[in-house]
């Protein structure tokens, strides 16, 4: 870090550079965008523009001007270059999946966990007060027996996303089942197994989660439900009642919390977090676990 401030560089050029990572990096008084990289000069140019940045073309000279790097890429293309910007000793924020496989998962949190880098993952759900207080609220209580979540949004019904490929590929497993296993795991305990798992001709997924504590959960996924606004939504239940929490919220506002916890752990010279590259890679196990439930592995 210079003069209290950490210089960040972006890598990436698709929507959620151009809605989140940038404008939320520029906007933090803790960091700079001083750098930007992506496959296509042009469209790194273009996320620089966001904040004065330089747009680079090789990605190691990218690197050497940066003390941090947040990435807004597919999940294929972030684990190798990520390892890469960790061997060089640079922090990371890095994007869900963590990963296209829990191996390139597993490189990845090595390399990190050798260069002793500090790294925050993008389950941006985590970073609301609101979410903050459920999960409070929840493990005040303690005697729950299980939980569910619904997520239905339209997404990948919607032009801006035509493009990401990783997306259409995936679809909500890919993209949204790692913050509804994330916080279904923060709310009910270490997810042990997938029980069940099932995709349906619409592009629904259903899958029953059985944690370490014997508790069960369920998940409903779909980005190709026409709903406005999306239905975000969580709860659990047991003897005490059901406590149940809408996850709907502002994006940008989770991020700058996200950035304040980055700025505060790089800071200090600390690289656990409990949604580092670790809860990452426990997230990418997870997903295998449910494409293996479908195939019958």
């Amino acid at each position: 870090m210079s003069e209290d401030v950490l210089r960040m560089g972006l890598v990436g050029a698709g929507p959620w550079a151009h809605k989140v990572h940038g404008p939320g990096i520029v906007a933090h008084p803790r960091t700079e965008l001083v750098a930007t990289w992506a496959r296509r000069p042009e469209a790194a140019a273009e996320v620089a523009a966001l904040g004065g940045a330089t747009p680079f073309g090789d990605f190691d000279d990218f690197l050497r001007h940066v003390d941090a790097v947040a990435f807004a890429v597919p999940p294929a293309v972030q684990a190798p270059l990520a390892a890469r910007a960790a061997r060089a000793g640079k922090h990371l924020v890095l994007e869900k999946p963590v990963a296209s496989s829990a191996g390139d998962a597993e490189v990845l949190a090595a390399a990190v966990e050798q260069a002793g880098v500090t790294s925050i993952m993008m389950l941006t759900f985590r970073y609301d007060p609101g979410t903050r207080r459920w999960l409070d609220e929840v493990h005040r209580v303690g005697e729950w027996d299980g939980g569910l979540a619904r997520w239905f949004s339209g997404t990948l019904l919607e032009t801006r996303y035509e493009r990401s490929q990783w997306r259409h590929d995936g679809g909500a497993l890919a993209d949204i089942g790692p913050h509804v296993f994330d916080l279904l795991d923060a709310a009910l305990g270490p997810v042990a197994d997938i029980e069940q798992a099932r995709f349906t001709e619409h592009g629904v997924w259903h899958v029953m989660l059985g944690h370490e504590n014997g508790r069960v959960s369920t998940a409903t996924l779909s980005m190709h439900t026409p709903t406005q606004p999306a239905i975000t939504d969580f709860a659990v239940h047991g003897p005490r009642g059901f406590l149940a929490f809408d996850a709907s919220g502002d994006a940008p506002a989770r991020y700058a919390v996200l950035l304040d916890d980055f700025v505060r752990l790089v800071e200090s010279g600390t690289a656990e977090h409990p949604l580092d590259v670790r809860r990452g890679l426990h997230l990418q196990r997870l997903l295998g676990r449910v494409t293996d439930q479908l195939a019958g592995g």
